[in-house]
């Protein structure tokens, strides 16, 4: 009789993401480090200054580290992140980036059975997170043809029929980069005061005038019925440290409590518990990206649609193009080293979603795009 395993996982998917497929290039004959990825939402500036230097200018220290367990509690880390956000250290969870602590989420609050409301298009690991608990995913599929904006009533009643356990919300979202306000998240919020709601916020840091959703988690006197909101963030993207993985999620003592009890021991490594804890003391760091990453995409904007490829608006870091069949778009362009996101995995074939980089790297994606639309 052969090993099966549980029923939950038996059609459970790998999640597609951004970033260099290194199987792939290695077929074309391309090296990695020649590619200009577009494809991942990462800062295209790399980590802060100083960096590198703060990883490794004591050998010892870092030998110690290395030889070591690092600190399962990722206090430091978690205090510094304290004081900058005005919060208390046990209202923090760090994670293995934030896809950990999704996965964390559901396994802790989610079982066979129960319904979860997820938006889409949106982050296929929501879904992912949902089948390996066995949780049923009730879907609410925006529309390119209103921009993927968000019909708030539609939510709201699907909240009221269906009473989801946990409702997965990504703002900014992923792919589309429209921002939900304040004001409809409010709603989705006094909707599910019996769901797990949680607020995605991973690319938030490149959102201009973003409205702040920690007093939503915290403030006693704002929500003392209920503490049902998780909210979470990326270090990963905010600070280009996608090789090291670190994200954090936030919410009432008792969420935090209730994830910490099946979090992995030791899950965040030593050198990322220093990297984040450097990266936070970068004042001004994320601000002078910011400018520059807006003068890029306005950049791209402009350009894109000079060739008749006008990205769809997008408050994020990134947009979607339609270009008609996105992975042969995906595919000319990569044989000249470019990488786009082919957003077929998120339904949308005939997209591609770019992330821009510094502008000298968008001319080159542009001269590209022209040579493959001859």
């Amino acid at each position: 009789m052969s090993l099966l395993p549980r029923l939950e996982i038996r059609d459970v998917a790998i999640c597609q993401h951004g970033g260099i497929d290194y199987a792939e290039v290695k077929a074309l004959g391309i090296a990695p480090q020649d590619i200009l990825d577009f494809s991942a939402n990462l800062n295209p500036f790399g980590p802060p200054p100083g960096m590198m230097e703060t990883l490794s200018k004591c050998h010892d220290e870092l030998g110690e580290a290395i030889s070591h367990y690092p600190d399962s509690e990722a206090y430091r880390l978690r205090q510094s992140l304290a004081e900058k956000l005005g919060i208390k250290v046990e209202n923090i969870l760090v994670g293995s980036g934030s896809t950990e602590l999704i996965r964390l989420a559901a396994l802790a609050y989610f079982a066979p059975g129960d319904k979860v409301l997820i938006i889409e298009p949106t982050y296929g690991e929501y879904q992912i997170a949902c089948q390996i608990t066995g949780a049923a995913v009730i879907k609410q599929r925006l529309s390119a043809q209103n921009g993927f904006w968000l019909d708030i009533n539609e939510t709201v009643e699907l909240i009221r029929r269906y009473c989801p356990k946990g409702i997965f919300v990504c703002n900014p979202n992923n792919p589309t980069g429209r921002y939900f306000s304040r004001t409809d998240f409010e709603k989705i919020l006094n909707a599910a005061k019996d769901s797990l709601v949680v607020l995605d916020e991973a690319y938030v840091s490149f959102v201009d005038n973003a409205w702040s959703s920690l007093d939503l988690a915290l403030h006693s006197s704002l929500r003392a019925e209920r503490s049902n909101l998780l909210i979470l963030r990326s270090m990963t993207k905010d600070y280009a440290m996608a090789g090291l993985r670190l994200g954090y999620g936030v919410a009432k003592e008792e969420i935090i409590a209730n994830l910490r009890r099946i979090c992995p021991p030791w899950n965040v490594n030593a050198l990322a518990q220093k990297a984040g804890i450097t990266a936070i003391a970068s004042e001004g760091y994320l601000k002078r990206c910011q400018i520059e990453l807006r003068k890029a995409k306005n950049y791209l904007i402009a350009e894109l649609s000079e060739l008749g490829l006008p990205p769809l608006p997008s408050e994020a870091n990134f947009f979607l193009v339609e270009v008609g069949n996105a992975p042969r778009f995906r595919r000319e362009l990569l044989k000249r080293r470019i990488l786009v996101r082919d957003c077929t995995s998120f339904g949308l074939p005939q997209y591609v979603r770019i992330a821009p980089h510094s502008l000298s790297e968008c001319q080159k994606l542009i001269s590209a795009i022209k040579e493959v639309r001859g």
